[in-house]
C-alpha cells in the first residue's frame, strides 16, 4: 500500500516531496562520515603493519637459520637488547657475531603460535621458538617462549628487544 501524502508538504516540479535538512542535520552527517574514516583507516593501517611485522619476523627466522649477516644487520635496531632463556644478554654486534660463529647446525627453526600487537610505532610479538640443532653429533630439541619488541624506523620494522623464557613443565593429570 502506498504512502498517503499530505497536501501541505512542499514538493519539487515532479511532485516529489522535498527533504527538509537543517545545517545541524548536515553537520551531524559530516561528523559521522569523518569519524567512520578515522576509525576504519587506523584499522587498515594496523592490519598492514601486522602483516609487515610478520614478514620481518619470518625474514629474521630465515636469516638466523641461513646465517645471512646482511639481513641480520638490516632487521635489527642499533639499540638491540637480545636476551636468552639462560639470562645471557647480547647487543646487536654480539647477537650477529653469535649467529655467524655458532658451532651448532640448525636442522630446523620454527616460530609457531605467533601473535602481533601494533602499538603506535612499536609491535609486540609473541611466539614459541621450536628448533632442532646438532653439535658434535648430539641433537638438541629446544622449545621456549619468546617476546619481541619491534620498532618502525624509516618505514621498515627492526627488532629492538627480545626476551625468551623457559616454558613451564606440563602438569600430569592423575
Amino acid at each position: 500500500m502506498g504512502r498517503t501524502c499530505r497536501s501541505d508538504e512542499p514538493r519539487d516540479y515532479n511532485g516529489r516531496i522535498f527533504i527538509n535538512l537543517t545545517r545541524r542535520d548536515l553537520a551531524a552527517a559530516g561528523v559521522f562520515a569523518l569519524s567512520t574514516t578515522t576509525l576504519i583507516l587506523p584499522a587498515i593501517a594496523a592490519t598492514d603493519d601486522e602483516e609487515a611485522v610478520k614478514q620481518a619476523v619470518e625474514a629474521l627466522r630465515k636469516a638466523m637459520l641461513t646465517q645471512d649477516k646482511a639481513k641480520l644487520e638490516t632487521l635489527t635496531a642499533e639499540q638491540l637488547s637480545y636476551s636468552h632463556s639462560d639470562a645471557r644478554l647480547e647487543d646487536k654486534a654480539k647477537f650477529i657475531n653469535a649467529i655467524m660463529t655458532r658451532k651448532a647446525v640448525f636442522k630446523s627453526l620454527d616460530f609457531p603460535d605467533l601473535t602481533v600487537a601494533i602499538v603506535g610505532n612499536n609491535a609486540i610479538v609473541r611466539h614459541l621458538w621450536v628448533s632442532e640443532s646438532e653439535l658434535d653429533g648430539k641433537v638438541t630439541n629446544t622449545k621456549i617462549g619468546v617476546l619481541q619488541v619491534w620498532l618502525k624506523q624509516d618505514s621498515s620494522w627492526k627488532l629492538l628487544a627480545r626476551a625468551s623464557f623457559k616454558l613451564p613443565e606440563p602438569v600430569e593429570k592423575s
